[in-house]
């Protein structure tokens, strides 16, 4: 008699393209269904909610054009972090480093709210990308000299950021005149990045989060430090026997990180916002750790998977209003998504092989 054993998991030659290009589709394909499973769980039309977060925010122009203000910083963000994680460097902390670009941003208008002139948004975007990237700074220093956790480090920076940008508008930077509202005074205008598409809010931080993608292609494919970084990531003995430095791999794959989240900080509150809220903390640096992935790690992969993202920021608020949705379930469904992907992602490099494991039975012998 013959009795199937349990699959196991057994390594491939060589990875799968197929299973590679097909993942991230798979993946939305299972998160969407569970998730649809979920909604009409709890009482909601799950039509109704696949209509609002999938084909609503394509039915208008202004609501496209929310789609692509989203798309910005999601973009910018996960390009930074892609890197870093190409490297075995897990830089989870960007959302603190969003805020600390943010924060260094708002400075110039902040203490000098009368300045005018063409330099003033451009040197918001580069104190923001400053101040990401010094946040990011103490995560590499205490990874290099003390081989303290990146992951645990820049995640509860991130809580610290956070504490930070709380006394900024509580105390010293909050508007005398905002009605004791926790936000800074209005930027002038001069310090708002220009408008990109006319009507709506889009500016131009998508076309610098475009521009750091196709650098971020040059920088992973073409370059030599790039390979160095990958290298170091897949083989650390190989990279070490080739006279790479693995504690330059570690702070560069941080620095760019933390510069990516704070010039992404800086355009926000110089683009939509124009000025320093308690809000602006929006869990930008959490959803582009899911960006990044869902794109393969690869630049161009990211670009669409920004897109998706941001589709699904905006399709979700459309859910809540018009089908009642939890804001929660929002997040589940970004979460269930990434899920997916990393079971997904596993095949690229393994298979599931069914072994068939034969018995013998005993015979009593008189």
């Amino acid at each position: 008699m013959r009795t199937f054993a349990l699959p196991k998991l057994v390594r491939r030659e060589k990875a799968s393209l197929p299973i590679l290009v097909a993942a991230p589709f798979v993946a939305l394909a299972a998160a969407a269904l569970s998730n649809l499973v979920l909604y009409a769980a709890i009482g909601v039309d799950p039509l109704a909610v696949f209509y609002a977060m999938l084909i609503e925010p394509f039915t208008s122009y202004f609501s496209f054009s929310e789609v692509l203000l989203k798309a910005g910083p999601l973009l910018l963000i996960a390009q930074g972090l892609a890197i870093g994680f190409r490297a075995k460097v897990f830089n989870i902390g960007a959302e603190g480093q969003f805020v600390l670009g943010a924060i260094f941003a708002s400075a110039i208008p902040v203490y000098y709210p009368m300045a005018s002139g063409a330099w003033l948004w451009p040197s918001m975007l580069i104190l923001g990308t400053l101040g990401g990237l010094l946040w990011a700074s103490i995560t590499a220093f205490w990874r290099v000299r003390l081989n303290a956790n990146e992951i645990l480090v820049s995640l509860m920076l991130s809580f610290v950021a956070l504490q930070l940008l709380n006394y900024l508008l509580l105390g010293p930077w909050k508007d005398p005149a905002g009605f004791n509202f926790p936000q800074s005074v209005m930027f002038p205008f001069d310090a708002l990045l220009p408008t990109l598409l006319p009507g709506t809010r889009v500016n131009i931080s998508l076309l610098i989060a475009l521009a750091v993608a196709i650098m971020a292609w040059f920088f992973t494919q073409r370059s030599f430090a790039g390979y160095r970084l990958e290298v170091g990531g897949l083989a650390r003995n190989a990279a070490r026997y080739a006279g790479f430095s693995q504690n330059g791999a570690i702070w560069i794959s941080l620095l760019i990180g933390g510069a990516a989240a704070g010039l992404a900080g800086a355009a926000e509150v110089s683009g939509p916002v124009g000025q320093l809220q308690r809000s602006i903390s929006t869990g930008y640096g959490y959803a582009a750790i899911i960006v990044a992935y869902l794109g393969g790690l690869h630049p161009i992969g990211i670009v669409f998977s920004a897109f998706l993202m941001a589709t699904l920021y905006i399709g979700g608020d459309n859910a809540m209003v018009s089908a009642g949705l939890p804001i929660a379930a929002v997040n589940v469904f970004q979460g269930s998504l990434l899920l997916a992907y990393l079971i997904a992602i596993t095949f690229v490099r393994r298979r599931l092989v069914w072994p068939l494991r034969a018995t013998t039975e005993t015979v009593a012998q008189p």
